[in-house]
């Protein structure tokens, strides 16, 4: 089905306007231009009203100074007739058959913002965003990543915090590189101290028992005689014993009196290089936490934006960031006036494929290249556009002159024109 514009308008006495009967461009811009209160807005007002119902009738509708209730007679290019008129401006919809119907025909096909762009331009950047996921059909897929995303970054970054307190916690513990690596039991240098006073104690016993042979000779010479055979065999023992006394040596226990002494130092040292350890690992596993979840978060980030590039946008360039609308990596506020009403235009008409035409108030903000850019991007999108310039140059289709039409720089009173000539046009005939 091809989208619906709109073929001609007929307008009297409707709050600045006269009468005017204009014929849009099928494709493309529209430009109503004049001096300011002329009868341009009044234009754009008289279309929202006659497609868009009710909500849309202005406060005082009736042209200031006139007896004569509005008058609005549209045209529509799937040939439907739409018409207000009569003291209550009633509505009344026939179709190519002649067949009457109301607001409901006009409401499948009708997009509310096409009418009232300015409402989609005035939302918040999330809001904006969520009419365009909306429309392209992954708001919940993308929702479900950017809560992904948050929940990531915030455990990073808290694991991250842990990470840097923990690195400067290990950092600043004392370290003693000639400590051992376990902690030293004084128990263990008591045994060894026990085992070294035993030894020597043998040795004492060994003395002991020399001596007890020395002085055994010397009783045996003093009956040697008698003991001549007993004395050679002391001897002979007196001999064995003395060559195993003469290569023994007493163990100092200075070494381990110190280390008894030196314990807790000792320990203090081994259980401050433990601490440290443990904090340094305890570091190092944050930071594999933390370079894991970054890890996570590029993967997210990554698929958010494949399934944006992977999805028919209403236009190259638009993306969503942050649960933001952006337009070529800008933000909404910082885009220029001409690329948010092209980027408004853009999502508004994909909102409701059947509506072919878009409203546009005060495109003043636009010089004449991007205007004239912005007419060939809508020719190349199919799209009409019917808007208000406070001009008079040739940009403009049709100058609004005190409540009437003027094309091609003459009044249509004057009889110019192919929308008609007011000369031979009275109020309430069209």
């Amino acid at each position: 089905m091809e989208p619906i514009k709109i073929n001609q308008l007929e307008v009297e006495n409707l709050k600045r306007i006269r009468a005017v009967k204009i014929e849009p461009t099928a494709n493309g811009l529209t430009v109503l231009g004049g001096r300011n209160n002329q009868g341009k807005t009044s234009v754009l007002d008289a279309i929202a009203w006659a497609l868009g119902g009710d909500r849309y009738r202005p406060s005082q509708p009736v042209r200031e100074g006139s007896v004569i209730p509005p008058t609005l007679h549209i045209k529509l290019s799937n040939g439907l007739v739409v018409e207000r008129k009569g003291k209550n401006s009633d509505l009344k919809v026939t179709d190519p058959s002649g067949q009457k119907d109301g607001q409901r025909l006009l409401n499948e096909f009708v997009e509310q913002l096409a009418l009232d762009l300015p409402k989609f331009m005035q939302a918040s950047s999330k809001e904006k965003a969520a009419t365009l996921l909306r429309i392209i059909g992954v708001e919940q897929q993308l929702a479900a990543l950017e809560r992904e995303e948050t929940e990531t970054y915030n455990r990073r970054r808290a694991i991250g915090q842990i990470a840097d307190q923990k690195k400067k916690f290990a950092q600043e513990q004392l370290y003693y590189p000639d400590a051992p690596k376990e902690p030293v039991s004084a128990s263990e240098l008591i045994r060894q101290q026990q085992d070294v006073l035993a030894r020597n104690g043998e040795n004492q016993r060994k003395r002991q028992h020399r001596d007890a042979l020395a002085q055994r000779v010397e009783a045996l010479h003093a009956e040697m005689a008698r003991l001549q055979e007993e004395l050679a065999q002391a001897s002979a023992d007196l001999h064995v014993a003395e060559k195993s006394a003469q290569d023994l040596r007493d163990e100092s226990t200075a070494e381990l009196e110190q280390n008894i002494a030196d314990i807790e130092t000792i320990n203090r040292r081994v259980r401050a290089n433990l601490d440290k350890g443990k904090a340094e690992e305890d570091a190092l596993e944050h930071e594999n936490q933390y370079n894991t979840l970054s890890a996570e978060l590029e993967c997210v980030r990554r698929a958010k934006v494949d399934l944006l590039q992977n999805t028919a946008l209403p236009m190259p360039g638009l993306s969503v960031e942050e649960g933001e609308l952006t337009y070529n990596g800008h933000r909404w506020d910082n885009m220029s006036g001409s690329a948010q009403l092209q980027v408004a235009t853009a999502i508004v008409r994909r909102l409701n494929p059947k509506c072919g035409f878009v409203l546009l108030d005060k495109l003043e903000q636009m010089d004449l290249d991007t205007l004239r850019e912005f007419g060939q991007w809508l020719e190349g999108e199919g799209l009409q556009v019917i808007a208000t310039r406070v001009s008079t140059g040739d940009e403009c289709s049709i100058i609004i002159e005190d409540g009437y039409a003027v094309e091609s720089g003459e009044l249509m009173a004057e009889g110019e024109g192919s929308g008609g000539s007011s000369k031979d046009w009275k109020e309430g005939v069209f």
